[in-house]
């Protein structure tokens, strides 16, 4: 069915226009002024609205087999409640167990996500490492369109990778052209402060930051930079939390390293506090890693988004209930980590981001579509308003307000963490591939309907930096 939407400004990461834009299929197939509506077409009207991409969040975990149990949110609840919030793709993990093929964990991935009712790719974790990770590393890259590898540096006894690891899969990324992704913590430490935290007697929720202070993070981070920068590979921080994270991602971009970072939505905007609630369960819904921060990371993280030093917002989105989270009753070291919010990002980054001054709607777009669009190699057919650009698009009224509830969310989870926050622009009607999914408070998802997004490696320029890089090894000395 045709769509045209008529009226509204189109907001780009580069600029502001009044145009129509016309829809026919799954793709743009037009942008002007005054565009006349083909009989039988769908007419949306955007007065008074923003007309740009749809969001990409590039870190979500949905279906995720995690710390004994298993996330809530399954590809179709967890893709809908994206197009709510005006996401129109996900990228999501295929996380092997040490020792499982990576193929193996992709396929399994892939089979759950069928059930998607918008675009989504993968991300695939390195665990572990013998030859057989070096092969499939190849064939996800060259025949399943992966072209990123994720490597925790926390979860001892777990899915953490050590040096070992981490040298070997990011040299194997830079032969393929691939970027490496981390989650920067260092997990030994982690380990032996939770233990020495619960040893005290802190057993409850606020027992989490403390095992995990800024400087573990800030530590992994700087070390993850060195070896990339050594091995000449490009590198991408997750989830970065902490001023001191974003330091060490400062200082490797003004040295030219190529190193890219990620914020969440919740980091921007809620502190540490919520782990010291006198109620358990509330307290225990803000367990994730890295931890909530004291305010003044708050400000930083802000000031980086700004500065260009952050370039994509996301929100982990792992979801787990109430009684899964009571399972670390008794000891925080249990609390299944993760919180929601892939529902809601785009909102709450608008209220405090634009409505606040921070951001102007061209950079809003940036960091929640383009710029993952461009690191990721899904642009221009993702992340743009541009004829022949993948129909993904997101009506945006920024008058219009919701207050976060859980009593509304889409999200399947028993707990909002922004609950009762007041924001003042959201999505009026979301589009994807030309579908029209969300439509004046009302969802309109299929189950089954999103398609899964090859992205190719990068071969062309991080192949010859890999050759520079190796050309420039010193030789032997004749004696």
């Amino acid at each position: 069915m045709a769509v045209i939407i008529k009226g509204g400004t189109v907001v780009t990461a580069d600029n502001e226009t009044r145009a129509d834009v016309y829809v026919e299929g799954d793709t743009i197939k037009a942008i002007g002024p005054d565009l006349d509506a083909p009989a039988g077409a769908r007419v949306i009207d955007a007065g008074g609205c923003y007309v740009m991409p749809g969001g990409i969040d590039p870190h979500t975990h949905m279906e995720l087999p995690f710390m004994g149990t298993t996330a809530s949110e399954d590809f179709f609840t967890g893709t809908s409640a994206a197009a709510a919030g005006g996401t129109t793709m996900i990228i999501d993990f295929a996380i092997p167990n040490p020792g499982q093929r990576l193929i193996e964990a992709y396929d399994q991935w892939r089979s759950w996500a069928e059930k998607a009712a918008c675009d989504y790719s993968f991300h695939v974790a390195v665990t572990w490492w013998d030859e057989t990770v070096h092969a499939d590393m190849a064939t996800l890259a060259n025949e399943r369109g992966v072209n990123s590898f994720k490597h925790f540096m926390a979860y001892k006894g777990a899915i953490m990778c050590d040096d070992e690891v981490l040298v070997n899969s990011f040299s194997r990324a830079a032969e393929l052209g691939a970027l490496c992704t981390v989650h920067a913590e260092n997990g030994e430490l982690v380990w032996q402060l939770q233990k020495r935290i619960y040893e005290k007697g802190i057993t409850g929720p606020e027992g989490h930051p403390l095992s995990r202070p800024p400087e573990v993070e800030g530590e992994a981070a700087n070390r993850a930079i060195r070896i990339a920068e050594v091995l000449g590979v490009p590198l991408y921080l997750v989830h970065t939390s902490c001023e001191d994270a974003l330091e060490a991602v400062t200082r490797a971009r003004l040295e030219g390293q190529r190193v890219f970072a990620e914020v969440l939505a919740q980091h921007l905007v809620i502190d540490d506090s919520v782990y010291r609630h006198e109620d358990w369960n509330y307290a225990a819904h803000y367990v994730m890693s890295p931890p909530f921060r004291p305010k003044h990371h708050q400000e930083a993280l802000w000031r980086g988004l700004q500065a260009g030093m952050l370039h994509t917002t996301a929100t982990d989105h792992c979801c787990f209930c109430t009684p899964q989270k009571q399972m670390g009753k008794d000891d925080f070291r249990k609390i299944p980590n993760g919180t929601g919010g892939v529902e809601d990002r785009m909102a709450v980054l608008w209220h405090h981001g634009v409505n606040s001054g921070k951001l102007t709607p061209s950079e809003f777009v940036a960091v929640t579509s383009t710029n993952c669009a461009r690191i990721f190699n899904l642009y221009p057919k993702k992340g743009a308003v541009a004829v022949g650009a993948d129909a993904d698009l997101v009506v945006w009224d920024p008058k219009a307000t919701r207050r976060i509830s859980v009593e509304t969310h889409h999200q399947n989870i028993d707990f909002n963490i922004f609950e009762g926050m007041e924001v003042q622009g959201v999505p009026a009607f979301t589009l994807s591939r030309g579908r029209v999914v969300w439509a004046d408070g009302q969802l309109h998802t299929e189950r089954g309907t999103g398609r899964y997004v090859n992205r190719p490696c990068f071969a062309p320029y991080w192949a010859a930096q890999h050759k520079r890089n190796a050309a420039a090894e010193p030789t032997p000395v004749k004696r």
